[in-house]
């Protein structure tokens, strides 16, 4: 499954020069946690979030630091220029970011994971073209058992290992995969279960994929190489 899939392609923006007053107004009547900040071209400045304006309170202390402090994690200490900012430009996290509308929900997922963010703008070249948030992957891992069969074989099997149709078999129930068949390498099972792993909604991979040749043993690399 692709970010394009899951993704809000009419996506709410804001100028570098807007007031954060404005920010907190519009983050609270739309009910959002952060919006792009983008110039006049919809090239993605940065992102302004919940989390930058909750910076910013947490430079005053005798403003409810204490749950401003719980809420950020108690381990960001205050930084003077979001301390004392006015304008998006000024608070926003820059860079954003991103990523490409033809990348893996897996690639998405681990992004927001490794940089603890809670959307990424979508772009492509160099051009905002919608936004996908923690939310939309857990919307994309609830799909029912066909979605997730349809997707190993037709796009997984079928266009990324170029599998014969009948090499391999896939058996999908309440999220959990049975993988039957044969492959050309030990290295094609392997890299087949990883794969089948990573596609959204899967929760257990069992695989009994048979190998023609061990390409992990010396005499199975030089059996590969005469076939080649």
């Amino acid at each position: 499954m692709k970010v394009n899939e899951i993704m809000t392609a009419d996506v709410l923006t804001i100028g570098p020069e807007a007031p954060l007053k404005d920010v907190a107004r519009i983050l609270v009547e739309r009910e959002i946690s952060g919006i792009p900040v983008c110039d006049i071209e919809r090239h993605v400045l940065g992102v302004v979030s919940e989390a930058d304006i909750l910076f910013k309170e947490r430079g005053r202390p005798s403003e409810g630091s204490a749950l401003v402090g719980w809420v950020l994690g108690g381990s960001v200490m205050p930084d003077a220029a979001k301390a004392a900012a006015r304008t998006v430009n000024e608070a926003m996290t820059a860079p954003a970011i991103t990523i490409g509308p033809f990348r893996s929900v897996h690639e998405a997922a681990r992004l927001m994971t490794e940089h603890g963010i809670n959307r990424l703008p979508v772009v492509r070249d160099g051009e905002l073209v919608g936004i996908v948030t923690r939310s939309d992957l857990v919307r994309a891992f609830v799909r029912d058992d066909d979605e997730i069969h349809d997707e190993i074989v037709h796009e997984l099997l079928g266009r990324t290992l170029w599998l014969d149709q009948d090499a391999v078999e896939a058996e999908v129930r309440d999220g959990s995969v049975l993988l039957t068949g044969e492959v050309r390498t030990r290295s094609d099972a392997a890299l087949l279960e990883r794969l089948v792993t990573r596609v959204p909604g899967v929760v257990a991979v069992d695989s009994k994929v048979h190998w023609r040749l061990d390409d992990s043993t010396r005499k199975g690399r030089q059996s590969l190489e005469r076939t080649l």
